[in-house]
């Protein structure tokens, strides 16, 4: 019954910042933790950051840490990545995935948003 929404994606310089939201909704569900992966055209698909939900503990990619920042609004329902300092290996479809329990794997993912970041 879960299902993810992710938007806020665009088209930023190098050096710009941009701020992705992913709306979690569903009658029936809990969340253990979600997470921001991406992926782009000839490359696997990298894991960008994550939230554990009752802690806030968050884990992020040697390639993002210190430029990006993962969170949790306080109506427990939305997650944000915070991209700053961004560069164009940044490039890339980035989704929004969550874990039910400890014991599942990340097995709700949303459609993604494109963030583009020009030379």
């Amino acid at each position: 019954q879960a299902q993810l929404v992710e938007s806020g994606g665009g088209l930023v310089e190098t050096g710009g910042s941009l701020r992705l939201s992913c709306a979690a909704s569903g009658r029936t569900f809990s969340i253990y933790v979600m997470g921001w992966y991406r992926q782009a055209p000839g490359r696997e698909r990298e894991f960008v950051a994550s939230i554990t939900w009752g802690s806030g503990t968050t884990s992020y990619s040697d390639s993002v840490k210190g430029r990006f920042t993962i969170s949790r609004d306080n109506a427990g329902n939305t997650v944000y990545l915070q991209m700053n300092s961004l560069k164009p290996e940044d490039t890339a479809l980035y989704r929004c995935a969550l874990r039910r329990l400890p014991s599942l794997p990340y097995d709700v993912w949303g459609q993604g948003t494109q963030v583009t970041v020009s030379s």
